[in-house]
C-alpha cells in the first residue's frame, strides 16, 4: 500500500511505516493542487496543518482507506464525510498530552506569579516587589471542560498543589478518577475559580466561551485555553475582563490564528486582538502547548502504530 505524507514529521513515522512494508512518498513541498492531482494513487495520507482535507480532497482520493493527522485536533479534516466514505480517521493525542498538561500548568504559574512581567522589569533594572505579589493555586478550584487526553494530563499535574479539580465532559460519564471529579455544568459554573479548556473545535464548540457562557460563572474566574482559538470569542472575553468577571487569561491559541497556525500578521490586525494583547493580566504563547522535543517524537510514533494496525486489518 502507498502512503503520502504531505507535511514535515519526525523520521520515526517514516521509518516505522517503511519497516512495516508500506511504500512512502514524503512530499512536504506539495501544494493543494499537487495533492488533488496525486491523491487517487494513495491508500493513506498523513497530514499535520498544511491543508484542509475537505470534501474535494476526499472525493479525489478514490483509493483512500485512512487519513491520519500528526497531532490531536481534527478540525482541519472533514471526518464526518470521510467516515461516510468508509475512510478511517486517525490522530495521536497520546503524543502531546504530557506537553499540553505541563504547558497549561506553566502558563498558570506564570500568570499567578507575574513572571513574564517581573522578568521584563528586572531586565530594565526595575525591582518592583509589592506590585508583583503573586497568588497560590492551593485551595482554589480548577474546572476543566473536556476530560480526554489533555484534560486528564493537566489534572494529573495539579495533583501536588492541594487544589480541587472538577471536570465536565458532555460526551462522557463515570470518568472521575484520582485526578479530577466529574461534575455537571451547573456545578462547574458554581465552583470554578480557574477554567481550563480541553475541547476540540467543532460546530458545537465554536465560540462556546462567549458573554452568555462567562456570565454563568458565580465567581470571577481565570481562563486557560490550550485547545483552539475559536472556542473563545475574543470580543466577549475582553468585555468580561474589563468588568472583572474574568481576572486573567492564559492563551496558547487565539481566535485570529490562520489555518496554518500563524497569527494574522500579514493582514490588518483586528482591534479586539490589539486590545487583548495590551492587557497586563493576559499571557500568550504561539500555539506551542503540545510542541516539545519529546512530543515531536511521540506524536509520530503513536500515529505510525495506528496507521500500521489500520491498514493491516483491511
Amino acid at each position: 500500500m502507498k502512503i503520502l505524507i504531505i507535511d514535515t514529521t519526525h523520521k520515526v513515522l517514516i521509518d516505522m511505516l517503511v519497516n512495516a512494508g508500506f511504500q512512502i512518498d514524503h512530499k512536504p513541498d506539495y501544494s493543494r493542487e499537487d495533492i488533488l492531482k496525486e491523491i487517487e494513487n494513495y491508500h493513506a495520507i498523513v497530514v499535520r496543518s498544511k491543508i484542509e482535507i475537505d470534501k474535494e480532497v476526499i472525493d479525489r482520493g478514490k483509493n483512500l482507506k485512512c487519513i491520519a493527522r500528526v497531532g490531536a485536533g481534527m478540525d482541519a479534516i472533514d471526518t464526518e464525510y470521510a467516515q461516510s466514505k468508509g475512510i478511517v480517521c486517525l490522530n495521536s493525542p497520546e503524543g502531546n498530552r504530557d506537553a499540553v498538561g505541563e504547558h497549561a500548568l506553566g502558563m498558570l504559574l506564570s500568570l499567578f506569579n507575574k513572571i513574564a512581567i517581573s522578568d521584563h522589569q528586572v531586565r530594565l533594572g526595575q525591582w518592583r516587589r509589592e506590585e508583583n505579589r503573586g497568588l497560590e493555586i492551593k485551595g482554589k478550584t480548577i474546572g476543566l471542560i473536556g476530560y480526554g487526553n489533555m484534560g486528564n494530563a493537566f489534572a494529573q499535574r495539579l495533583l501536588g498543589f492541594d487544589c480541587k479539580v472538577i471536570a465536565y465532559d458532555k460526551y462522557k460519564e463515570n470518568y472521575s478518577n484520582h485526578y479530577a471529579h466529574e461534575v455537571s455544568l451547573e456545578t462547574l459554573f458554581k465552583e470554578t475559580d480557574i477554567l481550563s479548556l480541553h475541547i476540540p473545535l467543532t460546530k458545537e464548540t465554536k465560540y462556546l466561551v462567549d458573554i452568555n457562557f462567562i456570565s454563568q460563572f458565580q465567581k470571577p474566574i481565570y481562563i486557560i485555553n490550550t485547545s483552539r482559538g475559536k472556542v473563545v470569542k475574543t470580543k466577549d472575553l475582553i468585555e468580561k475582563m474589563k468588568d472583572g468577571a474574568v481576572l486573567g487569561v492564559c492563551l496558547d491559541v487565539l481566535e485570529y490564528e490562520e489555518f496554518s497556525n500563524e497569527l494574522c500578521s500579514n493582514k490588518q490586525i483586528p482591534k479586539d486582538l490589539i486590545s487583548l494583547l495590551q492587557m497586563p493580566n493576559a499571557i500568550f504563547t504561539p500555539h506551542v502547548a503540545g510542541w516539545t522535543i519529546e512530543s515531536y517524537y511521540k506524536l509520530s510514533y503513536h500515529l505510525s502504530q495506528k496507521i500500521i494496525e489500520c491498514l493491516n486489518n483491511l
